[in-house]
């Protein structure tokens, strides 16, 4: 192995949590998220030799994977109605006896699902306790503007789960 690959690895090593994260906000299937990492994975190794070090390896990362996120988000969206099932028909209606916090960890990321992509990436940054500084910085906008999207969008979070959780009842 050649130290540009063990180099590579590293990184991806480091972040998995966040790239998980991301697959998981994005895609709610299980063979969804693998092939999104996969091709996260393949867009990072593209363009591993243009990382210029300006920024945090993590945060160079995070734009990567959310813009291949998007795009591949966008692709599924335009495929014909004849090859997936609805988002929200589900096979098994009534949840199996799991952990009670797995439940409420997939009712999470289902209601995460549910947001625009702006929201999206803002819990997400949020919930991998990034200063609100970087989270700014990150999304282009000012640190004023960013605390009331995020006091938004926790709201609407919470709408939605209120929302999903009375329908599973």
């Amino acid at each position: 192995m050649d130290n540009k690959e063990a180099r590579f690895l590293q990184m991806i090593e480091q972040n998995k949590g966040m790239l998980f994260k991301i697959c998981r906000i994005y895609q709610d299937d299980p063979n969804d998220r693998d092939d999104l990492l996969q091709e996260i994975t393949l867009q990072l190794w593209q363009v591993f030799e243009s990382f210029r070090g300006e920024s945090k390896v993590s945060s160079w990362m995070y734009r990567v994977a959310l813009n291949t996120a998007i795009v591949f988000f966008k692709k599924q969206k335009r495929r014909p109605d004849g090859e997936r099932l609805p988002e929200n028909f589900d096979l098994n209606p009534e949840p199996a006896a799991a952990d009670d916090k797995e439940e409420q960890l997939a009712l999470f990321y289902k209601a995460v699902q549910q947001l625009d992509k702006v929201e999206k990436a803002l819990i997400f940054l949020y919930m991998e306790d990034r200063p609100y500084e970087e989270i700014a910085s990150d999304l282009g906008i000012t640190q004023g503007n960013l605390r009331v999207r995020l006091n938004r969008t926790k709201n609407k979070l919470k709408d939605i789960v209120k929302k999903m959780n009375y329908e599973y009842r």
